[in-house]
């Protein structure tokens, strides 16, 4: 691995567009915008303006680090696709980070991640020093506090404060591993109902 990585590192899992921008052992650029919408449009002029702030091309760049949920179907996708586009067309490694991971950074022993879900309902996951215990799932809050493992710590459900960062630091220490494809998390199923109607046949 390089000596001085740079990860540009980027999460639009929830209602955000949060980016951070690694570099020689630390964060040296950050954004996070609370938007509901407009992901899309927002995250490649944010990234733009985080390396400029940095001085750096994109060029300069070791790994793409990105948020793969679990959160808003929309905005996992739209993160996962640039970050795939990013790193093939710069020649770098795409990582993904779950946002069970993120929030866990830096803890030490077992814990338990829950993240806000829709509905009032959260998303759980326990890990311990950044290992997964037990499969992702969906859940009611008040069910946080069987699902903790003895020992453990519960950890959130709050926001999603320096997500971006903790993505990026995350990334820079898997860069040099074999590792797949980012890929969404999706913990329920998708909210939009299927036609009715069978699709229009595409010609050859």
């Amino acid at each position: 691995m390089m000596d001085v990585p740079k990860v540009l590192a980027f999460d639009t899992s929830a209602a955000h567009c949060a980016a951070a921008l690694f570099c020689a052992g630390r964060i040296v650029a950050e954004r996070h915008k609370e938007m509901g919408r407009g992901q899309a449009e927002r995250l490649m002029p944010i990234l733009q303006a985080i390396l400029d702030e940095a001085g750096l091309g994109w060029e300069a760049l070791d790994g793409i680090g990105v948020g793969i949920g679990p959160g808003n179907f929309t905005g996992i996708r739209i993160a996962v696709a640039a970050a795939r586009g990013l790193a093939l067309g710069l020649s770098v490694p795409a990582i993904g980070v779950s946002g069970f991971e993120a929030m866990a950074e830096g803890a030490a022993g077992p814990v338990l991640v829950a993240l806000p879900g829709p509905r009032g309902t959260v998303y759980l996951q326990p890990l311990a020093d950044g290992m997964a215990l037990a499969p992702p799932r969906q859940a009611a809050p008040e069910e946080m506090a069987d699902a903790l493992p003895p020992g453990a710590r519960l950890i959130g459900p709050g926001g999603f404060d320096g997500i971006a960062p903790r993505i990026a630091r995350i990334a820079a220490t898997r860069l040099g591993r074999a590792l797949p494809r980012p890929a969404p998390l999706y913990l329920r199923p998708a909210d939009a109902a299927p036609p009715a109607d069978p699709p229009p046949v595409i010609l050859p």
